[in-house]
Parts: C-alpha cells; structure tokens; sequence
C-alpha cells in the first residue's frame, strides 16, 4: 500500500494509478492506522491544521470575539511597558475541537513510521523540552526503511457492516 493510499492514491499493487476511496475514507483527514511519511505529514497535516488555526484566531480577531487584554504601566516619565495578552475565542475554540483528533491520528502515525509508539506524544507534557523532542522526531527524522511492527493497511478496503452484539 502507498503511505497516500487513504486519499485514493495508488491501489496497492505497486503499479499507482488513482482508485476510488471507500465510502468510510471519503474525504476523511483521520488516519487510524499505518504509517505516513515526513512529505504527507507536513503536506496533508501538520501545514493544513497550522493554516486552520491561524485562519480562526485571524478570525476571532477580525470579529472581535477574541478574549485578549492589553496593559499599559508608566513608571516615570521615560519608562513604560506595555503588554497584550491573546486567549482564542469562539472560532479559535471551535477550530482546536475539530482539529484536536486529525492532529493526534496524525501524528501517531508519524510516529509509527519512526518505529515508535504513540505513547511516545507524552513526551509534549514535559516543559519546554517536550515540545522541542516531538517537533524535531514527528517533524523531521526519517522513518524507517523497510517493515516495521506499525505496518498495517493504511486503507483497509470495504468491510461489510456488522450487527452489535450486545
């Protein structure tokens, strides 16, 4: 399977050619399973969700929905400070709940193609290193060549629907 198989790219074979996605894949951004390279994970993830974010604080401010506050302390005549502090709003809180699954599926996935485990995001808990460690091994190592224990179907094909058993 192609890592841009779950888009309809590539049918599996090795020969390429686009196939049509499945009814549950169809225009989905959510990976469950697989691997997918550092090109789709900055290409189809990580610069989408980045652009949609930065679309709904843009947003918030524009209509001014946006929590921030601004200071202003003199203290004399040629010292002054100002600050503004930015919290999101109502788009920007929107925008995190609908992006918060796509982000993590994919960045699971970004980990399995190093070889890691999804327990490995964390490592985003820890202060200021966290962060740094997760950009540098989702964003930029290479994955491993070859197999590797994450290796599954990255598009599954169609499975026939089940009954609940209760």
């Amino acid at each position: 399977m192609s890592e841009y198989s779950y888009l309809g790219y590539g049918n599996g074979n090795g020969h390429g050619g686009r196939t049509a996605p499945g009814p549950a894949m169809e225009g989905s951004w959510y990976v469950r399973r697989g691997r997918i390279d550092r090109r789709t994970y900055w290409l189809h993830y990580a610069l989408p969700l980045w652009a949609a974010s930065v679309a709904a604080i843009w947003a918030d401010l524009a209509l001014g929905t946006a929590f921030y506050r601004t200071s202003y302390e003199s203290y004399g005549y040629y010292s002054y400070s100002t600050g503004t502090s930015f919290a999101g709003g109502l788009f920007t809180l929107l925008v995190t709940f609908a992006l918060f699954a796509p982000s993590i599926s994919a960045a699971v996935t970004r980990l399995h193609d190093t070889g890691r485990s999804g327990w490995f995001l964390l490592w985003g808990l820890v202060p200021i290193a966290g962060p740094i460690v997760l950009f540098v091994v989702v964003g930029c190592l290479p994955g491993e060549p070859g197999r590797n224990q994450y290796d599954g179907a990255a598009y599954p094909g169609r499975r026939e629907p089940q009954l609940a058993t209760w």
